[in-house]
C-alpha cells in the first residue's frame, strides 16, 4: 500500500466502509486491540500503523519511522510490534464485518455453519497398536472463511449433528452422515435451518399423511421439469412427531436413476422453512 492511501480521500473511504471512526473505536476496544492511549492516539491511527506494516514493503524499524516522519505515532519496533500482535481478532471483526456486507440477500445478516468431522490417529506405541483415534469435530462459519467451533473427543464419540452449540438463526449445512432426524430436531428447536446432503434410502420419507413417500417414483414423474421442489417429512427412531422438511432433488434419466437405486444414494436437501409435524 503506498504511503499517500493512507492519507488521501481513498483513506476516508476505507473508514466509511468499515464503520467510520467511532465503530472503529468500540470494535478495537471491545477486542482490546486498543486499551490505552499509549504512543498511539486512538483507533483510526492503529488501524493506518496496521495496514501501513501488513500491506506495504517496509519492515518494523521502517513502518515505525514511517508513522513518526508523518506524525502519526512515535514509538520503537518492538512498541509497534507488541502493539499489533494484539490486533489479530480485531482485524478478524473488521474482515467479517466487510464480508457480511456483501454477502448475497439470502444469507444476509444469518450466520452460516459448514459441520464436519475428521480423524488423526492418536500418538504413542500403544495407540498405534489398537488404532486409536482423535476425532475432530469442526463447524466451518462460511461468511467469515473461518473454523468457529472445535470440539476434540476420542473415536468412541460419533459424529453427531447437534454437538456443537446452534447460533440462533444460523443456516446449518452438513453431508449424508448427520442425516438425524432427533438430532435435527434438536437443532430446529434451538431456532437453527438445517440443509442436509442425503441419501435416499437413509430416511423414512413420509408425505403430509404419514404415509411412505416414494422417492423414486417422484423422480420418474418429474423427469420432464427435471427437478423436485415439494415439502416431506423424516420420520423419527420412536415412530413418533416427525419435523416438516422441503425436499430438492434433480430428475435423473432412466439408467442414472437404476445407478442411484443400486448404490443406494440420491442427493436430498432438507431444509427446514417453518414448524410441521405429522
Amino acid at each position: 500500500m503506498a504511503d499517500e492511501s493512507l492519507l488521501n480521500e481513498d483513506w476516508t473511504r476505507v473508514l466509511t466502509q468499515l464503520g467510520g471512526a467511532a465503530q472503529l473505536e468500540i470494535s478495537a476496544r471491545q477486542t482490546k486491540a486498543f486499551v490505552r492511549r499509549r504512543q498511539i492516539p486512538d483507533a483510526v491511527s492503529l488501524l493506518r500503523l496496521m495496514l501501513a506494516y501488513c500491506l506495504g514493503e517496509r519492515g518494523l524499524r521502517s513502518t515505525a519511522a514511517w508513522a513518526a516522519s508523518v506524525g502519526l505515532a512515535d514509538l520503537s519496533s518492538v512498541a509497534l510490534f507488541y502493539r499489533l500482535r494484539q490486533c489479530g481478532d480485531w482485524f478478524a471483526v473488521l474482515v467479517e464485518g466487510l464480508l457480511a456486507a456483501a454477502a448475497p440477500k439470502a444469507s444476509r445478516g444469518r450466520l452460516i455453519r459448514i459441520i464436519d468431522a475428521t480423524t488423526v490417529p492418536q500418538a504413542g506405541p500403544a495407540a498405534r497398536r489398537n488404532s486409536e483415534l482423535w476425532r475432530v469435530h469442526s463447524a466451518f462459519d462460511l461468511p467469515y472463511e473461518r473454523f468457529g467451533h472445535f470440539e476434540l473427543t476420542d473415536q468412541q464419540e460419533g459424529e453427531t449433528f447437534d454437538r456443537i452449540p446452534v447460533v440462533k438463526n444460523e443456516i446449518r449445512i452438513a453431508d449424508r452422515a448427520y442425516l438425524q432426524p432427533d438430532r435435527i430436531a434438536a437443532v430446529r428447536d434451538a431456532g437453527a435451518d438445517v440443509l442436509i446432503r442425503a441419501g435416499w434410502k437413509n430416511a423414512r420419507w413420509l408425505d403430509a399423511k404419514g404415509l411412505p413417500f416414494d422417492l423414486m417414483a417422484q423422480l420418474r414423474a418429474a423427469k420432464a421439469h427435471g427437478l423436485i421442489d415439494r415439502r416431506i417429512w423424516i420420520k423419527r427412531k420412536d415412530g413418533s412427531a416427525r419435523p416438516g422438511a422441503t425436499a430438492t432433488a434433480t430428475a435423473s434419466t432412466s439408467r442414472s436413476t437404476r445407478t442411484a437405486r443400486s448404490r443406494g444414494s440420491f442427493d436430498i436437501s432438507a431444509v427446514r422453512k417453518r414448524r410441521r409435524w405429522a
